[in-house]
C-alpha cells in the first residue's frame, strides 16, 4: 500500500495528524499532493504538552513536518480492495487487432528485402 493512495483514499474522512514537533491535528481530509501537503477542515490542534486546544475551520500542513497519520480502518480497507481490483485488472489475457497486424506470408514487409 502506497502512502499517497492511502491519502487520496482518505479525502473527506476524518484524520489525526502528528507533527514531528509534537503538536497533533485531528480534522477532515480535503486535499493532499504529491509532496504529503495536507490541507484540512474542522481542525482541533492540540499543543505539544496536550494542556491548550485550538478550533480552526481550516488549516494547511506541510508534508515535511508530518510525524505520522492517524485513518480510520475503513479506509485502509478501501485501499486494499482498491489494490485487489487493479491487480484482478491487469490479469486480463492480451487482446489482438490493436496494432498493424502481421504481414503474412505474402511479403508485405516494409525493409525485409524479401518478396
Amino acid at each position: 500500500m502506497l502512502p499517497l493512495s492511502l491519502l487520496r483514499t482518505a479525502v473527506g474522512h476524518p484524520m489525526l495528524v502528528e507533527l514531528k514537533n509534537g503538536e497533533t491535528y485531528n480534522g477532515h481530509l480535503v486535499n493532499c499532493d504529491t509532496w504529503m501537503n495536507l490541507h484540512l477542515r474542522e481542525v482541533i490542534c492540540t499543543s505539544k504538552d496536550g494542556d491548550r486546544f485550538w478550533r480552526m475551520a481550516e488549516c494547511y500542513v506541510r508534508g515535511n513536518t508530518v510525524k505520522y497519520l492517524r485513518v480510520p480502518d475503513e479506509v485502509i480497507d478501501k485501499v486494499q480492495e482498491n489494490e485487489q481490483n487493479l491487480k484482478r485488472n491487469d490479469k486480463r489475457p492480451a487482446q489482438r487487432g490493436r496494432g498493424r497486424g502481421r504481414t503474412g506470408d505474402f511479403g508485405g514487409g516494409r525493409g525485409r528485402g524479401e518478396g
